[in-house]
């Protein structure tokens, strides 16, 4: 596997506004490996948005450039430059379907226009429309589909010009759950299938951990961390990346620091861990045994089971006693029985 696919080298965007100028990316270097899915995660502002229109210079960097497949695209002519963006279609948030023209004639669009034949890219459009399951659907108008279905459209429009990358831009935020699961599982067929690199622009973790490969974390325009997803998931080095995946679990399960009644669940001056069960440790009562072995309590603040990359992982949140050296004890018994360990104390309080 190519793993310089796309190389993105000390990037940098600034945009002028009224009140000055404003950094949006600073010095951004990512290599993104072909035939990933790479997400790229950040909060609403963080530059994700603005990295990904870099990725095919539909925004120019000010400073740094892109190598796609070995072209820098900063060396190319305007003409090359259009070329180029064929190779890498975008799917958005909004789906920007043509309202006035049907199914079968938005997937043509592009094919039309690129000068494909009428009649050649009708078959082309039919061929993408199976494989996104809307064959049904050719004749029908965007205002007579559903949400999820409106996105397969413009799946399928993206895909119709071969494309060697597929850049998504918060292509599940307007979706319900069930749909969003639906489509990142066909975006993950199509890149098992035509070996099309994937890159994923999303504010919620939750789609990096159910299909993507790798992970970067934007926080202010900055680089925070990158790595493998089941990595970053268990042992985030970073405060972004920690506050992220701890949002992430008060957002699906409601939990918080406090009970119902206001009162807080945490020992004051205890501090707080959060484990990660490997598939080897899934199996052994851990926090029973080292409750026993300590013979000190434990707080259980929170447990779930999350899909990381289609492998279900436990997680836990424990709250720790306050009594000195206890808390260094039970954290280097987890450590021994091969449990990720990080301490988010930070993050609860």
């Amino acid at each position: 596997m190519d793993n310089n696919f796309i190389q993105i080298k000390n990037l940098g965007k600034t945009f002028a506004s009224k009140d000055g100028k404003l950094e949006a990316l600073r010095d951004i270097n990512l290599n993104i490996g072909k035939g990933t899915i790479y997400g790229i995660i950040g909060m609403s502002g963080a530059g994700k948005s603005t990295l990904v229109r870099c990725l095919n210079f539909l925004e120019k960097p000010t400073r740094g450039t892109v190598i796609i497949d070995g072209d820098d695209l900063s060396g190319l002519k305007d003409f090359q430059l259009r070329e180029k963006r064929r190779d890498c279609a975008m799917i958005f948030q909004h789906f920007n379907l043509l309202m006035q023209k049907n199914v079968l004639d938005n997937v043509c669009f592009p094919l039309t226009i690129w000068g494909m034949k009428k009649k050649e890219a009708r078959a082309r459009a039919r061929e993408i429309l199976s494989i996104v399951g809307l064959t049904d659907k050719e004749k029908a108008f965007p205002a007579q589909l559903s949400g999820g279905q409106k996105q397969r459209v413009a799946i399928a429009r993206a895909l119709a010009g071969k494309p060697k990358i597929l850049l998504c831009d918060e292509a599940t935020s307007a979706l319900d759950p069930q749909t969003t699961k639906s489509i990142l599982k066909l975006i993950k067929e199509i890149n098992e299938e035509f070996g099309i690199t994937v890159v994923i622009i999303t504010h919620e973790m939750a789609v990096v951990r159910e299909i993507c490969t790798d992970v970067a974390i934007i926080d202010d325009g900055n680089l925070s961390e990158y790595g493998k997803v089941i990595d970053v998931f268990s042992h985030p080095k970073t405060k972004e990346a920690k506050k992220l995946i701890m949002d992430e679990g008060r957002e699906k399960t409601g939990w918080s620091d406090s009970d119902s009644a206001g009162n807080p669940r945490l020992i004051k001056g205890g501090r707080v861990i959060r484990i990660v069960f490997t598939e080897h440790s899934s199996f052994e009562p851990v926090i029973g045994n080292m409750v026993l072995d300590s013979g000190y309590p434990v707080n259980i603040l929170y447990a779930n089971t999350k899909n990381v990359g289609g492998i279900a992982r436990g997680e836990m949140l424990l709250g720790l006693p306050k009594e000195e050296g206890q808390a260094d004890k039970m954290i280097t018994y987890l450590k021994r029985r091969g449990l990720a360990v990080e301490e988010v104390t930070d993050y609860v309080e």
